[in-house]
């Protein structure tokens, strides 16, 4: 190589290249590392060098040669990779690379306009420098490559028309703590921030991308998940868009519930009209959700939900898949078809579904929801009422339909209506749950609107965040967990805007919370079990017993202190119903773990002092957030140990964790044999959670005759979830003979909402 090659500093000016200075920060990146090689590093990147090429070009390149090093055999190139990408990154924002003072930063970009104004406002400048003393930059260390991209693509302010960037992670983490515990007394408040930074920043609570990326800035929603209910009017399908709209220029992801809309050819205005039907509508709200860009990446995204028993429900069923032509097809959302009890049963039974307009059957949508047994009654009733409009359909083709749209487009989604009504943190006569989200965890209270500003609709927002499971050596370290996130969440309810008075509303009266958990594969990796056979069902029940628990337990405590929730007097809590009183009693036969904690003390301290919030748990995919903690998705098996991501950046490769340690002992996704043993498992953490869980299906053909899956599989999936008393199921998953540790960026969850 030419030793006497120039090269442009980041000012702009020249000098001729010095190898021993970049030799030196990639020696200073690999300090402490295994298996990691200097020499390859620069043997790598050398050939790419030119004349004048800027010193910045200079670091991309080491960087990525670094990352191209990441396998499974030297999993420590994702931190040297890293390290190299956080010093290039102090570089860009700073112009070197230690960090400036807290309280000088601060003021800078509040100044600039990136930071809220409120943050000078409510602390004094000894508190800042407290402050100052909680951080340790070194943290930015532990991040792996793929971490560091995602901070850089998704997280940390910038400008993101010039790519400039103003911040590095760890004053993202005491922002935010800051932000969030701005109005706590002051005796009190900067002993929550450093607890609350300490926990974000090593990784023990996963806080979702609205949070990540908004709070500390001038924009104030956070709100991972919308869920918005229309009714059968078009005041109310008008009020439905312009909500959609309001929310998805805010980066949320949307969930609608539009089966109440009546069916093609019922009667309007006393039979001066025909009625157009549902789908002319669902594509108003498609061209609503795809109306405003996120961050400028994508439209946004949401799912559609409908009961089985439509009378339109054979067109809806297939609206998302290729076939057809654009008048019969509405294909750029995800939708979620509503089942219960008794459609299972006609399936069961070789019967047959009965299908209606709901304007034609008064009482029975209301019931599907509310009350089951009134359900049953109205249903057979009207089956038997010659003068309604019905059509009469094999269950079992129906259900077969469902199974195939689902299986060929992977994003035909399950909600058990019944169980989101029966095992609910909810009083289904007073606050029934019609509809999850496009992640199918929310299971929350929701009213149509019927304008815009309508102040008796209800739409229903979630704020998430997650304990990472493989930081966790013993339960109890979830008590102070569990005590920070509900603080956290709860103070970032009253510190949020809320563009619709609607969702405003219930978001203040209810204070759901949906907590969930990152890093499960690795937790089952390290403690020996697996997902298949049954080994991990024990260990699962007592760790979401001990999540629940503790949730609960925070959130009354904080009820003492500061109330209950407005609507507590609308949850099963009040009654003093918890959730191990009304779980599918199936599950006893898959574990006899014993409860460990003393339920009914707490059972007597709730119905005293109230619930600060109707719920606590929910389980998100948390794509994005796990690869921020190096952790593995959500409660997912991986597909390999290590998952090769595209994203804008490029691939970004992460190795599972400890996989020198561990690599026997992780189970991966296509290993696994069939989905009895997660479905179970993942039955177990809903007796505890009181929301729903983002469950996917998944099938390797290969393991089937003929390369296909047949339907009696399918169908006998479903029913195991049902059994086991699942509220929702998400993707399905349908092996495509990829390698293995080929895994594609899913935007199921569109710019991080509710992927946390």
């Amino acid at each position: 190589m030419n030793k006497s090659l120039m090269v442009t500093k980041r000012d702009g000016t020249q000098e001729q290249i010095n190898l021993d200075k970049i030799h030196r920060v990639i020696t200073w990146a690999a300090e402490g590392l295994d298996n990691v090689s200097v020499s390859q590093v620069e043997l790598r990147s050398h050939i790419q060098f030119y004349e004048g090429i800027r010193t910045s070009d200079i670091h991309e390149t080491i960087i990525k040669a670094a990352a191209d090093l990441i396998s499974k055999d030297t999993p420590d190139y994702q931190f040297l990779a890293a390290r190299l990408a956080i010093f290039h990154l102090r570089k860009k924002a700073y112009g070197h690379f230690d960090p400036p003072r807290l309280y000088d930063h601060v003021k800078k970009l509040v100044r600039m306009g990136k930071y809220d104004h409120a943050l000078l406002d409510d602390y004094t400048r000894e508190e800042w420098d407290t402050m100052d003393g909680f951080i340790d930059h070194w943290r930015d260390m532990t991040f792996s490559y793929a971490a560091v991209k995602q901070l850089e693509g998704k997280y940390l302010v910038q400008n993101r028309v010039t790519g400039e960037i103003y911040e590095s992670a760890q004053f993202l983490y005491l922002l935010v703590a800051a932000s969030l515990f701005s109005k706590y007394p002051k005796e009190t408040r900067l002993d929550y921030v450093k607890r609350f930074y300490d926990a974000t920043s090593t990784f023990k609570i996963s806080l979702p991308t609205p949070i990540m990326a908004g709070v500390r800035t001038p924009t104030r929603q956070f709100s991972s998940c919308v869920l918005i209910e229309c009714d059968d009017s078009l005041d109310s399908i008008n009020a439905t868009a312009s909500a959609i709209v309001k929310y998805v220029s805010q980066r949320a992801g949307i969930g609608i519930n539009a089966g109440a809309i009546r069916a093609l050819g019922s009667e309007i205005r006393g039979g001066e009209a025909f009625h157009t039907g549902c789908i002319p509508f669902y594509k108003y709200f498609q061209t609503a959700v795809k109306s405003c860009s996120q961050g400028g990446v994508r439209g946004g995204a949401a799912t559609l939900y409908y009961p089985i028993w439509h009378l339109e429900a054979e067109s809806l069923l297939v609206l998302k898949n290729n076939r057809g032509v654009e008048d019969n097809r509405v294909r750029h959302m995800d939708y979620g078809v509503q089942l219960n009890k008794l459609m299972y049963q006609r399936l069961i039974k070789g019967g047959e579904i009965t299908l209606f307009s709901p304007s034609d059957v008064p009482g029975l949508y209301e019931a599907f929801f509310a009350d089951q047994d009134k359900f049953e009654e109205l249903y057979v009733k009207y089956e038997q009422d010659p003068t309604i409009r019905k059509r009469t359909v094999k269950a079992v083709e129906i259900f077969s339909l469902l199974m195939q749209e689902r299986a060929s487009t992977g994003r035909i989604y399950i909600q058990n209506v019944d169980h989101c009504n029966t095992h609910s943190p909810f009083d289904p006569q007073v606050a029934p749950v019609r509809q999850s989200n496009l992640c199918l965890e929310i299971a929350l209270p929701t009213k149509p609107l019927e304008h815009i500003n309508d102040e008796n609709g209800e739409i229903a927002l979630c704020t998430l965040s997650a304990f990472n499971l493989g930081k966790i050596e013993n339960l109890d370290e979830l008590e102070e967990l569990a005590d920070l996130a509900v603080r956290s969440l709860d103070a970032l309810l009253d510190y949020q805007d809320y563009p619709v008075v609607a969702a405003k509303r219930s978001s203040l009266a209810r204070r759901a919370l949906g907590i969930g958990v990152i890093n499960y594969a690795y937790y089952l990796a390290k403690n020996g079990v697996r997902y298949s056979d049954g080994s991990a069902n024990d260990l699962t029940h007592r760790t979401f017993e001990a999540i629940q628990y503790y949730l609960l337990k925070a959130s009354m405590n904080l009820a003492k202190e500061q109330g209950a929730c407005e609507y507590f007097n609308e949850t099963t809590y009040a009654k003093g119903i918890l959730p191990i009183d009304t779980y599918k009693k199936d599950l006893d036969a898959l574990t006899q773990e014993p409860l460990h904690y003393d339920w009914e003390s707490l059972r007597k301290d709730i119905q005293e002092f109230g619930l600060r919030n109707s719920t606590l748990t929910a389980l998100m995919p948390s794509e994005t957030s796990s690869q921020i903690s190096n952790a593995t998705n959500g409660i997912e098996p991986p597909r390999g140990h290590v998952s090769i991501k595209a994203s804008k950046d490029g691939i970004l490769k992460q190795v599972v964790p400890e996989y020198e340690n561990l690599s026997d002992n992780y189970e991966l996704l296509w290993d696994i044999p069939s989905n009895d043993g997660y479905l179970h498992l993942v039955g177990i953490m809903q007796k505890f959670v009181d929301q729903a869980i983002s469950a996917n299906t998944n099938y390797d053909p290969k393991r089937f005759e003929d390369g296909k899956v047949p339907m009696k599989v399918l169908l006998k999936d479903l029913l195991t979830a049902y059994k086991y008393g699942l509220k929702t199921l998400y993707y399905q998953n349908t092996r495509d003979g990829a390698e293995d540790s080929q895994e594609d960026l899913d935007d199921g969850c569109v710019g991080g909402a509710c992927k946390i």
